[in-house]
């Protein structure tokens, strides 16, 4: 197995590609901090709540610890060699070719699924706002609408995602304070619920240890959507300065806007109430405080948190595949750039998405689950790229380069063992329970589908 070296590194076409730097340092700041709010906040946390109780506050604590430790390595290798591969380009030049063939079109069957899934969920929405209006005709607009904004301009996705992101920011913000008053009793019209939610209902682990893992589980796949903010980095004005910027600042806003809205939340709301499923805990919490109109104005920014995402999904799926093709990794066609942008792999990437959508409703039984629980641990995957790379760069870099450690991973390389033994405990925890074992074993079907294509293909053109 042949690996490549700071002198030689796989991912030079990048550096010389013709993608734009449209993006500026008030896109990349507003990216970043959107990015931690994402729509598995908003949506998936109910199911979360549901199974671990008022411990869910601890899930969250413990799983956005280790992805404090996922974006610090990241953004030491993103802040000294800037891609739009990211961590795909990273593990190509740690490991091999292989690798970040694996880990780049792995994060793309994920990102392609879930610009999918997003434009479901915005679409159920919508018609619950417009009855009878068909949800495939929605996505189809949703789908246009960003696919349209994607091909004409990098500065089209910053400009989409900074606004959506300031609403996403203010709502998240404003329900933290309503909250806080809430919970202290100050709030006009609501007495404070004092720890009565925290331990009643069963206690603070109703459902015991298996609670609080399946909980810990569904917060881990929550703090999707991180990664985007490293690939938009290449294509803003000053790629490493930027970074560096965007992972420092993400460190406060995960405590914040994760661990902190899911202490409000339990604290306001008993666990075991409906709505927090039913309506999402975020309704759920507002409609508790009898505020006029507030739940509804939830939907919409879940609404608008979805559409964010798909957003984002479809430039991060874009430039992963342009990066893989920049590097040789994927069909040619892909890679073709036009006006800065890289349009095929865009059209694409939202066909991909799109074909997901028809996938849900012609075969919802057998072909639609399937590819459900094949991206289902993907993210986890990606995750030990990033440490693995992280601990083979970081000491190429510090004997060749030291000057481009601009970002350093703290207490390495200890943080960063630490951080591969969490993900190992949580490949453990999934294999225990019977709904992430499927998914566990798709997804590995599927990384391993990947390294054997990605090492022959390294090996035939290693033997030209």
């Amino acid at each position: 197995m042949s690996r490549t070296t700071l002198d030689t590194p796989p991912a030079a076409p990048d550096a010389h590609a013709p993608l734009s730097h449209g993006l500026k340092q008030r896109h990349l700041s507003m990216i970043a901090l959107g990015g931690v709010i994402g729509a598995g906040l908003f949506v998936g946390s109910g199911a979360g709540i549901a199974a671990a109780g008022p411990s869910i506050v601890i899930a969250y604590a413990v799983s956005g610890l280790l992805v404090m430790l996922v974006m610090r390595m990241l953004g030491e290798m993103s802040a000294a060699y800037p891609s739009s591969g990211s961590f795909s380009a990273h593990a190509e030049r740690a490991i091999g070719p292989w690798a970040g063939f694996t880990a780049g079109w792995s994060f793309w069957v994920l990102l392609c699924t879930a610009v999918g899934l997003e434009g479901i969920g915005a679409a159920k929405i919508v018609t619950g706002w417009l009855p009878g209006t068909p949800e495939w005709a929605w996505v189809a607009l949703f789908m246009v609408v960003f696919c349209v904004a994607n091909l004409a301009a990098v500065k089209n996705f910053g400009e989409f995602e900074f606004w959506f992101a300031a609403l996403k920011v203010g709502a998240i913000s404003l329900f933290l304070v309503l909250g806080v008053l809430a919970v202290a009793g100050v709030l006009p019209g609501t007495d404070s619920p004092g720890t009565s939610n925290l331990t009643g209902q069963g206690g603070f682990l109703p459902h015991g240890s298996e609670g609080l893992v399946v909980g810990l589980l569904a917060s881990v796949f929550a703090y999707g959507g991180l990664e985007t903010v490293t690939i938009a980095a290449a294509e803003s004005q000053n790629p490493v300065q930027g970074v560096a910027r965007a992972v420092r600042a993400a460190m406060w806003r995960i405590a914040l806007f994760y661990i902190g809205s899911m202490a409000v939340i339990v604290t306001l709301v008993p666990w075991d109430s409906k709505e927090v499923v039913e309506k999402g805990p975020y309704v759920a919490a507002l409609d508790h405080l009898g505020i006029p109109g507030a739940g509804q104005l939830m939907n919409v920014v879940v609404f608008v948190a979805l559409l964010s995402a798909m957003n984002a999904n479809i430039y991060g799926s874009s430039r992963i595949a342009y990066s893989l093709v920049e590097r040789g990794q994927g069909p040619k066609a892909l890679g073709r750039v036009s006006a800065g942008v890289p349009r095929v792999a865009v059209l694409v990437s939202c066909v991909f998405g799109f074909v997901c959508v028809l996938l849900s409703y012609w075969r919802p039984d057998d072909v639609f689950p399937w590819l459900l629980n094949m991206i289902g641990a993907v993210i986890l995957v990606v995750w030990i790229f990033i440490a693995v790379s992280q601990l083979l760069l970081r000491r190429r870099v510090e004997l060749e380069a030291p000057e481009k450690l601009v970002v350093r991973m703290w207490l390495f390389p200890a943080l960063t063992w630490v951080a591969l033994a969490g993900m190992a405990a949580i490949f453990v925890l999934m294999a225990r329970q019977p709904d992430t074992r499927v998914q566990l074993y798709s997804t590995g079907g599927m990384t391993l589908f990947l390294a054997a294509v990605g090492y022959a293909w390294q090996r035939a053109r290693a033997a030209r």
